[in-house]
């Protein structure tokens, strides 16, 4: 039974409002990491490499519990999937409390991993169920409507992050002019800072998730095919599927790049523009923030006009295009490159994601675990970035990893179009041979 055919046209506009609230507040969480990483690098004196590590435990978790989330939508449902998502997420920011009072990098690691879980297990089941609340053609743009709202967190959580975690505290030069013991006073405070704020998304997770306890939602057909292929054969199943395996890689590369430009991007702004870190934060909300949002809600509205994959390589260009201009530009030029980028990489996570998993049926759960999976792009290619920056000496010159990462976009782009000519040539010719027949 087709989804719309389970739910009425007014439980699923419900059911869609409320599944959007997760994509916000992960959107939100996520979009602290560029605030936590000056912050941490400060508080533990680590180099550019090191504090790429936020990511990498943010992005492993992705790849650790991708399928395991996956098998638990089909044994439990999307619901109880995603009220498990909530609670690990809840669970993941009270642990900053313990983590700064013991002043370890590593817990804070922790910390973030153990949310990052719980995002994943969200992220795994609220894609594919979105996409299944509505009409199978217009998938793509309802994916990319709910994850509009991820990308209005990414304008507010670098503005409200930076006024709760980066105003206070000792600048480098104060720091310095310490003596140990007050240096050591100092950067515990630091650490400490960021408790309140954890504490607060927690109570709102919690808030959240005692809501969708309570509330009932459409059914989408999804335990039938996820329970008809559990295992390693459903994995060797769904990535039979060309379109699977190249979402994929496409995924992979792209959340390294998101993750490269936002994370980094305070940094980047300091010493390409010359600015202070708030002003680097305001830049990040208002204006890449800003400009990923709108370009979310604009790529939706193309949509109707042009295919997603179309769309997708003329945006993946262009950011190739904008990457190798952040490369070398400085001053106000070098921000407004980078913000372009963020404009047009807005569309790409939900169009690859919908894509890669366009008419999968019985594979439809499966490979969005695996595209769920391939988000550990987001723990590698900052690595890549900040080894290209530490040897470089110029955190410029790391912009040559998300030029890598748009380059294999637009080959994912192109192949999705060419086989999607393919197959309207082939419904093409086989109508003409009916018609004769």
């Amino acid at each position: 039974m087709a989804p719309t055919e389970q739910a009425g046209g007014q439980s699923c506009r419900f059911a869609f409002a409320m599944i959007t609230t997760l994509f916000f507040m992960w959107g939100f969480v996520h979009n602290l990491d560029p605030i936590l990483i000056p912050h941490l690098r400060k508080a533990f004196s680590l180099t550019v490499l090191q504090s790429a590590l936020v990511d990498s435990a943010v992005f492993i978790a992705y790849f650790v519990m991708a399928l395991p989330a996956g098998l638990l939508i089909g044994k439990a449902g999307y619901k109880n999937a995603m009220l498990c998502g909530l609670g690990l997420f809840a669970f993941g920011a009270l642990l900053f409390v313990p983590a700064a009072q013991t002043q370890r990098y590593a817990f804070f690691l922790g910390a973030l991993f153990i949310i990052a879980c719980g995002l994943t297990v969200l992220e795994t089941a609220a894609n594919p169920y979105i996409t299944l609340l509505g009409p199978a053609e217009k998938a793509t743009q309802r994916l990319n409507l709910a994850q509009s709202f991820n990308g209005l967190a990414a304008t507010l959580a670098p503005i409200v992050g930076a006024r709760v975690i980066l105003t206070g505290g000792s600048s480098e030069e104060q720091l310095q002019a310490m003596s140990a013991s007050a240096r050591q006073a100092a950067l515990a405070a630091e650490a400490a800072s960021v408790k309140a704020p954890y504490i607060c998304i927690a109570l709102v997770i919690m808030a959240i998730a005692l809501v969708f306890y309570f509330l009932k939602l459409p059914a989408a057909g999804a335990g039938e095919r996820a329970q008809a292929a559990p295992g390693n054969g459903a994995i060797l199943r769904a990535l039979q599927r060309s379109s699977i395996r190249r979402a994929v890689l496409a995924q992979f590369f792209y959340v390294g790049a998101q993750v490269c430009v936002f994370s980094f991007f305070i940094l980047y702004a300091v010493k390409s523009a010359g600015i202070t870190q708030i002003q680097a934060a305001d830049y990040l909300g208002w204006g890449c923030g800003a400009a990923f949002v709108v370009g979310r809600f604009a790529g939706t509205w193309l949509m109707r006009f042009f295919a997603p994959a179309r769309l997708l390589l003329a945006y993946a260009l262009a950011s190739m295009a904008l990457s190798a201009v952040a490369m070398f530009a400085g001053g106000l030029a070098s921000l407004g490159a980078v913000i372009g980028i963020a404009f047009f990489m807005s569309i790409m996570f939900p169009t690859i994601f919908s894509l890669g998993i366009r008419n999968a049926g019985a594979d439809t759960e499966m490979g969005s675990s695996l595209i769920i999976m391939a988000i550990v792009g987001g723990a590698v290619l900052p690595l890549l970035f900040g080894f290209i920056s530490d040897a470089t000496q110029n955190l410029q010159y790391g912009y040559a990893a998300p030029l890598l990462c748009f380059m294999v976009i637009a080959w994912f782009a192109r192949a999705e179009l060419k086989e999607a000519r393919a197959a309207a040539t082939i419904t093409s010719t086989g109508s003409v041979e009916a018609c004769l027949n």
